[in-house]
C-alpha cells in the first residue's frame, strides 16, 4: 500500500512550496487542511480517500494498479462528457485565479520557505543534515508518541459498575 505524509513540518518545520496552500484546502477544505498539516501523521489510502485528498485508490500490486490506471484513462478519454468536464474545470480555475492568482500562493509559500532557509531557526538545516546523512531520530516524534505530549490527555478509563 501507499502511505502519505502530506506535510513538511517534521523536516525542520519546513513550510513547503508546491502550491499546497491552494491545492490542499481546495481538495479537503480549510479546516481539514489545517488538521492534516498540524497533526503530522502518516495517512493510508483509505483515510486519504475518506478526507477527499484522493479521488480513488485501486490495485493491490504495481501491475494491478497500472492495468486499472490504463483502463480508467481509456474510459475517461472515450467519455463524451470529458469536454464538458474540462470546460468546467477551466472555468473554476479561471474564477480561482481572479479571486487570488496562483502567483500569490507561490510568493507567500516561498517567503515562508525563505525563513526556513535563512531565518533564525536552524531546525530545517539540522533535519536536512540528519536526512542526508541518515542520522536516526533519537526518539519517536511527539506527533506519533502522543503519550509524551504534555498538551494531550488520554480519555479516562471508564469502569463498569460492580
Amino acid at each position: 500500500g501507499v502511505v502519505l505524509n502530506p506535510h513538511y513540518k517534521d523536516m525542520g518545520n519546513l513550510y513547503g512550496s508546491e502550491y499546497w496552500t491552494y491545492l490542499l484546502p481546495k481538495r479537503v477544505g480549510q479546516e481539514r487542511a489545517n488538521r492534516i498539516t498540524q497533526r503530522r501523521l502518516p495517512m493510508g489510502c483509505a483515510e486519504a480517500l475518506e478526507l477527499g485528498l484522493v479521488d480513488a485508490h485501486f490495485g493491490d500490486s504495481s501491475e494491478a494498479f497500472l492495468a486499472s490506471l490504463r483502463q480508467r484513462a481509456e474510459a475517461l478519454a472515450a467519455d463524451p462528457a470529458l469536454a464538458g468536464l474540462l470546460t468546467e474545470k477551466a472555468r473554476r480555475r479561471a474564477a480561482d485565479e481572479l479571486a487570488k492568482p496562483l502567483a500569490h500562493y507561490r510568493e507567500a509559500e516561498l517567503a515562508r520557505m525563505q525563513q526556513n532557509f535563512y531565518g533564525f531557526d536552524p531546525s530545517y538545516h539540522v533535519a536536512r543534515y540528519n536526512f542526508v546523512y541518515k542520522v536516526a531520530k533519537s526518539r519517536t516524534p511527539i506527533t506519533i508518541a502522543r503519550h509524551r505530549d504534555k498538551r494531550w490527555a488520554p480519555e479516562p478509563v471508564r469502569r463498569a459498575n460492580a
